[in-house]
């Protein structure tokens, strides 16, 4: 008998633990579809997205610059000079710490400028309800955009079209 209720009470306390477990589900949304769909309201976040881009070019270039300095400096380990390769260390370093600080000054600018968007675009600010709303009602804990996919840096790397909201936020904001 007390077999019988230990048994029992310890696959009760294993089905409580079970079922005390949460599913996180994620929402996708593809941001330049709900964009170009409202083109005229997104006009802000369109400049603010080409404005990153250009940021992102640049940053690619200097990145690859530096990487062409450094195939040029293997090269020229083996015949250089020792002063002559300090000189190129020494450019290459700048042009590092340049692309660095280029970084650094770019990400604090556009965060400034992504901040400000939020607080005084109204299609910011209801685009950021409605996929509040949707989010909340269907039960996902994380939206993220669907768009990113062709970055390497994504974190998507494969998502089920049934968790797409993408049109369901923009038959809400017709809605409104």
């Amino acid at each position: 008998m007390k077999r019988r209720l230990l048994m029992a009470l310890a696959l009760s306390a294993l089905c409580a633990q079970a079922f005390a477990q949460q599913i996180t589900r994620v929402g996708v949304i593809d941001l330049q579809k709900v964009y170009m769909t409202y083109y005229k309201d997104s006009q802000a976040v369109r400049a603010f997205e080409d404005e990153k881009l250009r940021v992102q070019v640049e940053i690619k270039r200097l990145g690859d610059e530096i990487k062409d300095l450094q195939r040029q400096r293997l090269a020229l380990a083996t015949t250089a000079d020792a002063p002559a390769l300090r000189a190129f260390d020494e450019n290459l370093y700048q042009k590092a710490q340049y692309l660095s600080d280029f970084v650094k000054v770019r990400q604090a600018d556009l965060d400034g400028k992504a901040e400000a968007l939020t607080k005084t675009d109204s299609f910011i600010q209801m685009l950021y309800r409605t996929v509040q709303s949707i989010s909340e009602a269907e039960g996902y804990s994380l939206v993220i955009s669907s768009r990113n996919a062709d970055n390497v840096g994504s974190s998507i790397i494969w998502f089920s079209p049934m968790i797409d909201i993408t049109d369901k936020v923009i038959q809400a904001l017709l809605g409104n």
